[in-house]
């Protein structure tokens, strides 16, 4: 009889915990929250059941338990009345998204790290994250521009970290310049560096009211390319970026290990609409157990070296935690 007994280290739970690998804590995650303008009370998303768009008041709440649950922080994601095909909602300091952060720092910039996406999809008509050349392609230069001008929108509205996702070649630099120019230099910069261009993201455009038109295929990544991901992570830290990311999470788990073992900055990863709304069907009918696959999901994306994981499950899986 052999004596290497690895099962002694699963003994008991006292003996798994000890010699347990990958723990979470509350503060690894934030918390994305959607504000739309002209509601005076939250409104449901249908594809993604438990979240909501949030009205002012509604988001008052909201960050008061985030909070209290000590979480890492939140990211804010703006839903405006009206759009057009620049996105000047996106720049606009009455616009939803810099009065809502605003009104997150003011309620809890000083317990959560409060952060901003920075893009021009919920903006736009068209639904793209930039501005449109005269062929109806995504003008990356023309874009810079843009991003430079919200940039400078939320850092005055005093958001703490903004996060690029609009996958545009040079926006870092573009953004980083802009800030450091007016004198935004402690602004952070959270790079959406590998984000796919994913079937996971339908629950997210209903979200934020998406009116795409086409696809996202000459900006956002190849899911079957990972050395590009890679490429595009090393690319923005040299331009400037503080925190990396991959998104989404869980199909892309090879690409986050890759890229936390290459770069010298914190690499966070983007739990999507899609990846929650499987979880809560699969959960709904029965089929899993709702609350050890969550944890298990998030246990999985800080396993494969995510530092800090966006997830709409923040919340719940603080409480469960504590």
């Amino acid at each position: 009889m052999t004596s290497i007994r690895p099962r002694r280290l699963r003994a008991t739970p006292a003996i798994r915990a000890a010699v347990r690998e990958t723990r979470l804590h509350r503060r690894e995650l934030v918390l994305p929250l959607f504000v739309r303008e002209g509601l005076d009370e939250p409104q449901p998303i249908g594809s993604m059941p438990g979240v909501v768009q949030h009205s002012l008041d509604s988001l008052r709440r909201v960050l008061a338990e985030a909070a209290a649950a000590g979480i890492g922080g939140v990211m804010l994601f703006g839903v405006p009345e009206g759009k057009d095909a620049r996105g000047s909602g996106g720049d606009d300091p009455d616009g939803i998204l810099n009065v809502a952060t605003r009104v997150a720092v003011a309620e809890v910039g000083e317990e959560l790290l409060v952060q901003t996406d920075l893009c021009l999809d919920e903006f736009t008509d068209h639904g793209h994250c930039g501005v449109l050349d005269e062929r109806g392609v995504v003008d990356n230069d023309a874009t810079l521009e843009r991003y430079r001008a919200m940039a400078l929108a939320q850092a005055e509205a005093g958001s703490a970290m903004l996060g690029l996702s609009g996958m545009m070649d040079g926006q870092v630099a573009a953004v980083r310049d802009a800030l450091d120019s007016a004198g935004h230099t402690a602004t952070a910069l959270l790079a959406y560096s590998a984000k796919y261009a994913s079937a996971f993201y339908g629950p997210f455009r209903e979200a934020v009211d998406s009116s795409l038109q086409g696809d996202r295929l000459t900006y956002q990544l190849d899911p079957a390319n990972a050395r590009e991901g890679v490429r595009e992570g090393t690319i923005n830290v040299a331009e400037g970026a503080d925190v990396v990311m991959v998104k989404p999470a869980g199909s892309y788990l090879d690409v986050l290990r890759t890229l936390a073992d290459t770069v010298p900055v914190p690499v966070w990863a983007y739990q999507v609409s899609g990846e929650y709304a499987m979880l809560e069907a699969a959960a709904a009918q029965g089929w899993i157990d709702r609350r050890r696959a969550v944890l298990e999901s998030l246990t999985a994306i800080r396993r494969a070296g995510a530092e800090s994981v966006l997830t709409y499950y923040a919340l719940e899986a603080a409480a469960w935690l504590e």
